[in-house]
């Protein structure tokens, strides 16, 4: 229903694009960019589950807070877990864009991405909580269709693209052409399982329990799911399970594409799995012009090779491939006119997919 005040209000307002991710939420503001890249973490009182600080600040107290506050991550695996606390995050993210402002109430549209696999339960969870931040429209896209259009594929051509978007918690890929998605698959194995499989490796290989924020600094500095052409090293610190003290140990790029192999494997056999599906005619326009990767964990080193090798395709990485998904939903809410239809519906069923 028309709101006078509301549309008053967003006169005054900044429309944005949100990549609510599991491990970083980003917002792109029309003709500004990207103007916020922080963890979706947020620190609460345990008791009255007040948010003390979220965003940077609340992940530098990941793993170093008092008993009676704890460091949490409102997603999981893409969705809402925690919906106030996730409300909190997002009306948090929408009021810093308009700290510049000389409006003290925005009432932004706002554009998300959201995973490809979720039900309609976790879409109206995500439009609600946007709504409840404050947003004046909200608007879901699944994150594959921002990622593609993000990463400047012509997905309203009667052409197939393909992209494949490795987040925190999930990795999304979809064929694309004419507006819809054609053949898409989601998988809970992302840049979280990664770091989760480089802890388990620790632990059973040298006794040494890791902390999150150290595997995942393993992980960006030599982790690979290709032989580099030359290996390095990174050194671990933790505590040794055995005597209960601090150790450090020096693992190579070797042991931690070990550690990856599974993982990655997963993520390989779904992409041949999702080509399998596809149609020769796109097929054809995906050997001619390549497949795009996007998200965080498309900078893993050597993956790109790896799923070239597997698919005897040509697979690139997008530019900027962290802030493909925000870009493209920035893209969305700056010309909803042109974009409509590939927005993900509310209604069941009605989500834009082809097969």
């Amino acid at each position: 229903m028309f709101n006078p005040f509301n549309a008053l209000l967003g006169l005054f307002s900044l429309d944005v694009g949100i990549d609510l991710g599991t491990a970083n939420t980003l917002v792109h503001v029309r003709g500004k960019g990207i103007v916020i890249n922080e963890p979706s973490v947020v620190a609460i009182e345990k008791r009255s589950k007040r948010p003390l600080a979220i965003g940077i600040e609340a992940k530098e107290m990941v793993g170093r807070t008092p008993a009676n506050i704890v460091a949490v991550r409102p997603l999981r695996d893409g969705v809402i877990s925690e919906f106030e606390i996730t409300e909190a995050m997002i009306r948090h993210f929408i009021k810093k864009v308009h700290e510049q402002s000389f409006f003290p109430i925005p009432k932004p549209r706002v554009v998300i991405g959201i995973p490809s696999g979720v039900t309609e339960v976790e879409k109206r969870a995500v439009h609600d909580a946007a709504l409840a931040a404050g947003a004046r429209e909200a608007y879901l896209i699944e994150e594959p269709m921002a990622a593609a259009i993000g990463s400047g594929l012509p997905v309203t051509e009667p052409l197939g693209s393909m992209v494949i978007d490795i987040g925190g918690g999930t990795t999304e890929m979809a064929v694309f052409s004419l507006e819809g998605i054609v053949v898409s698959r989601s998988i809970r194995v992302a840049g979280d399982e990664m770091d989760d499989a480089i802890i388990q490796y620790a632990r059973q290989k040298y006794n040494l329990l890791i902390g999150q924020r150290m595997a995942e600094r393993a992980k960006i500095t030599i982790g690979s799911a290709y032989p580099l052409p030359e290996e390095q090293t990174v050194t671990l610190r933790g505590r040794n399970l055995v005597t209960g003290l601090p150790e450090a140990v020096e693992v190579s790029s070797v042991e931690i594409r070990e550690a990856l192999r599974d993982a990655v494997s997963i993520i390989v056999d779904t992409v041949r799995n999702a080509l399998d599906e596809t149609p020769p005619e796109l097929i054809a326009d995906l050997m001619e012009n390549g497949i795009a990767l996007a998200g965080g964990g498309a900078l893993l080193q050597g993956l790109a090779e790896r799923l070239s090798e597997e698919t005897r395709m040509r697979i690139y990485v997008s530019d900027d491939p962290l802030t493909s998904v925000a870009r493209g939903a920035g893209l969305v809410v700056e010309s909803l006119d042109r974009y409509g239809r590939v927005l993900a519906s509310l209604q069941r069923g009605s989500t834009n997919h082809r097969i």
